[in-house]
């Protein structure tokens, strides 16, 4: 019987195979979502080995963090790219739980980095999480906790404006049409906490500067970023 399953599983694996949501390529039997190659190969930044990295220097001076960090560089026509694409607009989210575990053993084991007691996903708006069908950056958070055995708070941070695109606008102007987007529902549950926030990709950092500043509204809280990709 088994004998008939497996060759009914190849069978169908040869028409309809299971492809690198990086690279495109067939994956063997024993990898998931991002091929051997594409794991080893796609552009690491390394920055959470790096407390001064070019991430954590972008957002120097706007918001008090402990540490900023991304997996990958982020480049127009890359591998990421098309990483990054089939996860936020290709109906993959589970790439994005994939990428997020990888991270998550980098930052295991790296000597520098600060394990945080919660994760917060950056929030979508309603409007968008009904039309997209899920939250990347929940994907991604699952992932990087399924890892480190921190919990993710998934229902305190919301997004409560479904702002304008940001596309061609200056960094100020990005921050000012972010500032007031997000709410928090229970307060009282982070106060004293270190928070790592999770986003996909970190371009010019005004949401992830809009996340912070209400998150650091709570008493003792300290914030940590963290994202897939760093838009260089």
């Amino acid at each position: 019987m088994k004998e008939i399953f497996r060759y009914f599983n190849d069978l169908f694996a040869l028409f309809f195979p299971d492809l690198c949501s990086a690279c495109g390529r067939n994956l063997f039997n024993n990898e998931q979502l991002i091929c051997t190659y594409c794991i080893y190969h796609l552009p690491h930044t390394n920055f959470h080995n790096d407390p001064e990295n070019r991430m954590a220097k972008q957002l120097w001076g706007r918001i008090p963090f402990v540490q900023a960090c991304a997996f990958l560089y982020f480049r127009k026509g890359s591998k990421v790219q098309s990483l990054m694409h089939q996860i936020k607009y290709n109906k993959k989210p589970e790439a994005g739980k994939r990428a997020g575990e990888l991270y998550g053993y980098e930052l295991k084991q790296s000597d520098k980095f600060i394990l945080p007691e919660l994760i917060i996903p950056v929030p979508l708006h309603p409007s968008r999480l009904k039309k997209r069908g899920y939250n990347q950056s929940e994907y991604i958070a699952a992932g990087i906790s399924s890892v480190l055995n921190i919990p993710v708070c998934r229902d305190n941070l919301s997004r409560t404006e479904n702002t304008e695109t940001q596309t061609r606008k200056s960094r100020f102007a990005r921050y000012e049409n972010m500032k007031n987007a997000f709410h928090l529902n229970n307060q009282n549950s982070l106060i004293n906490k270190h928070i790592l926030l999770i986003d996909d990709v970190m371009t010019t950092g005004s949401t992830l500067e809009a996340c912070s500043m209400k998150l650091l509204s709570v008493e003792g809280v300290r914030i940590s970023i963290c994202t897939l990709a760093y838009a260089e």
